[in-house]
């Protein structure tokens, strides 16, 4: 398998994963001490950290779906461009585009990087419509 072809393959599986809530899906993708960073707030995350988070948005009934999924391989890692869609807990239809920069060692995502729009964030993320 190439670098290439195994860098998509990740890309999918841990997207795969996310999309599904599959817990541990997800923390096989990640390197044990991976570290994951939002342009949103600027600080690193822990993989339990952000595990977390994702699961517990599925078990409120929150929905998603990663649309035009665009990889881009680069030596040692890729960058996954998507339209994330779902239905917040308020029951609104939201997207938020977004772009992720993963840098891989040993097949496993060592550091993520994920920048998006925070307004859309939030409304991914509200409680109460509007």
């Amino acid at each position: 398998m190439t670098e290439e072809t195994a860098m998509r393959a990740l890309a999918k599986r841990f997207f795969d994963a996310i999309e599904e809530g599959d817990a541990a899906g997800i923390r096989a993708a990640y390197a044990v001490d991976a570290a994951i960073w939002y342009n949103t707030d600027r600080r690193d995350k822990t993989v339990e950290e952000n595990v977390e988070r994702l699961v517990r948005a599925l078990s409120t009934g929150q929905k998603r779906q990663y649309k035009d999924r665009r990889v881009v391989v680069f030596p040692g890692g890729f960058v996954h461009q998507h339209v994330l869609h779902g239905i917040n807990p308020a029951g609104e239809h939201c997207t938020m585009p977004a772009c992720c920069v993963c840098f891989v060692e040993d097949g496993r995502i060592k550091r993520l990087e994920e920048y998006l729009d925070g307004t859309d964030q939030k409304r991914f993320w509200a409680t109460t419509p509007g």
